[in-house]
């Protein structure tokens, strides 16, 4: 896998995680007490022995820089290769709106020329899945493929026309892709695009370039689902657990299913671990009278009070008497006595005074923004 080039294009998508979303890139937002959602396809990758990742930033990269680092965490600082975080041209930093894949990755033209390697991964960067590339890298040159798409099936799918948008694909029974959905809702079947893509470099930057000549700004939708018909397209499955982040709705779901013990092991575990930014702290203190059912706390918390069915970042502190029910509450977030929150996302520092109650619905968490006192 020294061959394969990871690139994580962290799109702009700030309406999406609301609050969550108001201070970083949809990447950089936390999940499941101690990670962030890049953590998933960056390790996917680090542990395939992608030797070479480049995570395509724009805006909002703050958040994301600090984290990532050096890239140790994924033992990817190194002298040659290594991870390397690309921020936007200066010119499309001061543009109105997103410039799209193809305009972002030609900006970085000399990074692709100069990179020997022969294949190239794209993946979003909101994706919480555990996926072993070196098999997929295997499928796609043994197929002769221009193109390999990954899906994964969706049981009892059904299109939502306010949903998020998922493109489902077909194939015949060799894994050839026959069609790709252009309008969402138009194709049956439960095998749904995943958002992840391998092709040659060498592929890459010709549609690339040809794109740019053309207009184009939109890699799949310009390109791939345009020239689908004369490019050899393979699809690949994604197996276990998966989740696409577009919406409030999904993180608060995506988070409350890593208290199913089944489907931590797989996520975490299978076919590899899940690294993240290292941080030393001590162990969670349980103060007596506190009671703590069916939840996930990292590092560094106090629970003097109740916690149920909750996920609590590091250095959370539940005061005597306050209860937190079916809610995440993120790093140093603070619950003070007497204090009451269900079904509620609580973004980092935030502290909910005594006797505050803060109550959600099970299909619309309260989303609660960074260094609230409330």
């Amino acid at each position: 896998m020294k061959d394969v080039l990871g690139i994580i294009n962290v799109k702009v998508q700030d309406d999406m995680l609301r609050e969550l979303t108001d201070f970083r890139c949809i990447a950089s937002v936390p999940f499941g007490g101690r990670y962030r959602l890049i953590d998933f396809i960056l390790s996917g990758m680090a542990n395939s022995g992608m030797q070479k990742v480049a995570v395509f930033t724009l805006f909002k990269c703050r958040s994301l820089m600090d984290h990532l680092g050096t890239g140790k965490s994924w033992d990817l600082n190194r002298k040659e290769n290594g991870l390397r975080i690309l921020p936007p041209n200066a010119f499309y930093s001061s543009q109105d709106g997103y410039p799209g894949d193809i305009r972002s990755f030609y900006s970085q033209m000399d990074f692709f020329e100069r990179s020997r390697q022969k294949d190239v991964i794209i993946s979003p960067g909101n994706l919480v899945c555990n996926v072993g590339f070196r098999e997929a890298i295997a499928f796609h040159r043994e197929n002769g493929a221009d193109i390999t798409v990954f899906y994964r099936e969706e049981e009892g799918y059904e299109y939502e026309p306010d949903g998020p948008v998922k493109r489902r694909v077909k194939v015949n029974k060799d894994s050839r892709v026959l069609q790709l959905e252009e309008e969402p809702g138009t194709l049956e079947g439960n095998k749904v695009l995943a958002g992840i893509f391998i092709m040659s470099k060498l592929f890459l930057v010709e549609m690339i370039e040809n794109a740019i000549m053309n207009g184009a700004d939109d890699l799949f939708r310009d390109v791939i689902l345009k020239y689908q018909d004369t490019l050899k397209i393979y699809a690949y499955p994604v197996r276990g657990y998966f989740a696409a982040i577009t919406s409030i709705k999904g993180y608060y779901q995506a988070n409350m299913d890593l208290l199913n013990p089944a489907i931590r092991k797989s996520l975490f575990f299978q076919p590899g671990p899940v690294y993240t930014k290292v941080k030393d702290e001590p162990p969670t203190k349980y103060a007596a009278g506190s009671r703590v059912t069916n939840s996930l706390l990292a590092n560094g918390c106090l629970v003097e009070g109740t916690v149920e069915n909750s996920i609590l970042f590091r250095g959370v502190r539940v005061k005597k008497g306050a209860f937190v029910g079916d809610s995440i509450i993120m790093q140093k977030g603070e619950i003070e006595e007497d204090a009451a929150v269900e079904y509620a996302i609580l973004d980092k520092d935030v502290t909910i005074s005594r006797g505050k109650e803060i109550l959600g619905r099970e299909n619309s968490p309260v989303v609660i923004g960074k260094r609230k006192k409330l």
